[in-house]
């Protein structure tokens, strides 16, 4: 495989890329191998509390699908290390939605997608006091409300989406892991009716 795959910033999922990571412990497995780099079955077992067994079946699912591969400048004979193809993963309901066989995949990915989200917000919440000394005023949690036609909700994501390629680089000393959360969506609105029942 060329370097120019590995090092790819992000990638579309296909649908055999959604079906193999319609699964929560995959999902948690490449995620892991995106923000830490490199690891043995065993070692990816130790941190999502399974057996490296099931890690080492789960790594060769997901290599089927084209996600990760064997890191072959680590190990040996006895031990195989695995890594991610790219740094990132991106999804389009668009290209799914209409097909039958991938409606429960789809819902799974997302489901998953949205739980690991607060899983790691979570914890960045739990290890507040670690990181005040540099992030006091740089962890930034926004929530907007806009009123905005389709075309534009995609047009605003292009250019957010335009702004994190533009701090994508190689790591450096003291840099941190940072997770970039991006989503836009629309919800039903439900008004309050007002009371027309009238009084004496």
């Amino acid at each position: 495989m060329t370097k120019d795959r590995r090092d790819q910033a992000s990638r579309p999922l296909d649908a055999r890329m959604l079906r193999a990571l319609a699964h929560p412990l995959r999902m948690r497995m490449l995620e892991l191998l995106q923000a830490d780099g490199p690891a043995t079955a065993t070692g990816l077992g130790k941190r999502v509390s399974e057996s490296s067994g099931t890690t080492s079946w789960h790594l060769r699912l997901l290599a089927e699908a084209g996600l990760v591969e064997e890191d072959s400048e680590r190990g040996n004979k006895r031990e195989r290390w695995w890594r991610s193809v790219q740094k990132s993963t991106r999804m389009r309901a668009a290209d799914f939605i209409n097909d039958p066989d991938l409606a429960a995949p789809l819902d799974m990915f997302l489901r998953s997608v949205i739980e690991h989200r607060y899983q790691a917000e979570s914890q960045f919440a739990s290890e507040l006091p670690h990181w005040m000394d540099q992030w006091h005023d740089k962890a930034v949690f926004t929530d907007a409300r806009l009123s905005l036609t389709p075309e534009e909700a995609a047009a605003m994501s292009a250019e957010v989406d335009a702004v994190i390629d533009r701090y994508r680089r190689d790591t450096r000393p003291g840099d941190h892991n940072v997770i970039a959360h991006w989503s836009a969506f629309p919800r039903q609105t439900q008004p309050e009716k007002p009371d027309t029942a009238t009084s004496d």
